[in-house]
This record gives C-alpha cells, sequence and structure tokens, in this order.
C-alpha cells in the first residue's frame, strides 16, 4: 500500500539494538532510519531490544514497528511472533520467513526441494564425525554458524591444518554449523523491496573476501550497480525473487549469491533485515533506480500497512 500522509503511521517505534552479535550494526542501522523518518514528517521513535518494545506496545504507546533489530531475536521469528500475537504492525517478513532465513540450513533446503542452485553442504554439530562431513565436501570450504549474519563466526578453511580454529570459532554461536563448499568467482547481492528486485551489486572487496570489515569499516571496498548487464542481469534478479519466495520472505530483504567463473549463479542465504547503515547494499541499490536513503525506508515502513498490519 502506498500512501503520501506521515500520520497516516501513527506513531512509530524504532526497534534497534537489542543483545545480538549484530548490535552495533543495528544501532547504526536504527539511527539512520530514525533520521530518515522524521525528516518525512514520521513521528517516529528508538526503542533499544525487544523487552523495551513489547512494554511499550503493550501500554499503547505506539501504533507500529519498524523493525531494524538484526539476527538472533529481532531477525529470526521470535519478535514477530509477539507483534502478531498482540496485532501490531510491523515491517519485513513474518514469522516463517524470518524464522526460515535465519536457519542457513533450512532455507538452503529449501532451495534444493524448489530445484535452485546452491552450493553443496553439510550440517554439523559438536561432537559429530567432521571427517566424514569434510569428506562429503572436499577443499575449499565454508564454516559458518547457521544462525548469525553480516559474516559473523565465518571462516574459509583451504586444508585441515586450518579447520579446528575454524570449527571452535563458528562453535562460539548456538545452533549448527554449515559447511558449505567454497564457490570460486564473485559476489553479488540482490535488494528486494515490496515484491521487486532491484538491481544487482556486485562487491569487490580489496582483500580477498568481503568479511566484517570489508562490510562496516573499510573505505575502499568497490560496489558496482548494476553488476551485471543484460540477459544476465535478468536472471540474476529472477533468481533472487524466487529464492526470497520460497524462504517465505516477504516485504524487503537482501538475497546474496556468488557467480562462479563459468557464470553460473549461487544462492547462499537470505536477510530479512538488511542492514541500513552508511556501508549498506539495499540503499545503494535503491539509490541506483532513483530511491534516496528517506524515501526508503518510507517504502520499507510502507510494508508494515500490508498483510502484518492493519
Amino acid at each position: 500500500m502506498r500512501i503520501s500522509d506521515p500520520t497516516l503511521f501513527g506513531r512509530v517505534a524504532v526497534a534497534l539494538g537489542g543483545n545480538s552479535a549484530e548490535r552495533e550494526v543495528s544501532l547504526d542501522s536504527g539511527r539512520n532510519v530514525l533520521e530518515a523518518l522524521r525528516s518525512l514528517g514520521v513521528d517516529a521513535h528508538p526503542v533499544d531490544g525487544i523487552p523495551a518494545l513489547l512494554d511499550a506496545l503493550r501500554a499503547g504507546h505506539f501504533a507500529r514497528v519498524f523493525n531494524i533489530l538484526h539476527g538472533r531475536g529481532g531477525e529470526d521469528g521470535m519478535l514477530q511472533g509477539a507483534l502478531q500475537a498482540l496485532g501490531v504492525p510491523f515491517t519485513g517478513s513474518g514469522v516463517l520467513g524470518s524464522a526460515l532465513t535465519m536457519d542457513k540450513v533450512r532455507t538452503k533446503q529449501v532451495w534444493i526441494a524448489k530445484g535452485l542452485p546452491t552450493p553443496r553442504f553439510q550440517a554439523y554439530r559438536k561432537g559429530e564425525d567432521i571427517a566424514a562431513a569434510i569428506a562429503q565436501l572436499g577443499y575449499p570450504v565454508i564454516v559458518k554458524p547457521s544462525h548469525e549474519g553480516s559474516s559473523v563466526g565465518i571462516t574459509r578453511v583451504y586444508g585441515a591444518a586450518d579447520l579446528p580454529a575454524a570449527i571452535e570459532l563458528a562453535m562460539r554461536y548456538d545452533g549448527e554449523l554449515v559447511l558449505e563448499q567454497l564457490i570460486e568467482g564473485d559476489e553479488f547481492t540482490v535488494g528486494i523491496l515490496d515484491g521487486e528486485a532491484l538491481p544487482s551489486i556486485h562487491i569487490v572487496p580489496r582483500g580477498e573476501f568481503y568479511d566484517y570489515h570489508a562490510k562496516y569499516v573499510a573505505e575502499d571496498t568497490q560496489y558496482i550497480c548494476p553488476g551485471l548487464q543484460g540477459a544476465a542481469e535478468h536472471d540474476m534478479r529472477q533468481l533472487a525473487r524466487q529464492a526470497f519466495d520460497a524462504a517465505g520472505a516477504s516485504g524487503w530483504g537482501r538475497v546474496d549469491v556468488m557467480r562462479d567463473k563459468a557464470g553460473r549463479n549461487w544462492l547462499l542465504e537470505v536477510n530479512t533485515t538488511p542492514g541500513m547503515t552508511s556501508h549498506s547494499l539495499v540503499p545503494k541499490a535503491a539509490r541506483a533506480v532513483g530511491i534516496e536513503f528517506p524515501q526508503l525506508c518510507w517504502r520499507i515502513l510502507e510494508t508494515s500497512l500490508g498483510e502484518a498490519g492493519a
């Protein structure tokens, strides 16, 4: 639903911060969203974390929620379930899409069942036979927690000597691990806004990989948008839409894709509450089609007027 009067949103809670591993990114995103919404006349206010948010909602202080909580708690279906139970409209995906996409193993299983391309993988829990899991994949592999984002806990492993440290790092986070075939090629991402795929972004970090530092700190990462041209661009956007829909996501988000040296696309993961920092990717893609940051925040807030809203 598209509207032009900011008062129709009512009083908006911008949910930010929280206590996940991505707290600092969420605080940064939230500050930017808050400033943008206020610049357009929206009566928006910050609320740090889920307990404070639920207290404020039960007290009747807010009409809807702009959710910019990243990671566990805010992006995994728990907050979405609480908001639905309270009858409070919110931005982004509902319970199913949020919970499924936060679990990389189950997301990949859904994609495989739908015939969508994703790198070969093995799920791993502490105490299981790591050698057997690796034997199914071969080196090099990516080792990462199944339930984290923002490149938290990820290691690229090229041989057996590097594996114990990678497992130890990823095990600091809860849930099972994903051992995933390392795709050699270029990294892309495709933003989704209200059912449409935005132009792809080809990410070119100065270092070898697009890690946490390259995402949020470095100023020398290159972002080429659109990342592809012609049929290749069309195909990547179409695949991203299919992946987003298959995972039950809705409203807005981002799909990460690797493109190998043969030009084949491989789905990595879906983010249902992507970053909104100065380095973030969805704002860059939106700007490429003439949607500036304040208007993007407005468009995302409008997603709360759909099924989850009232």
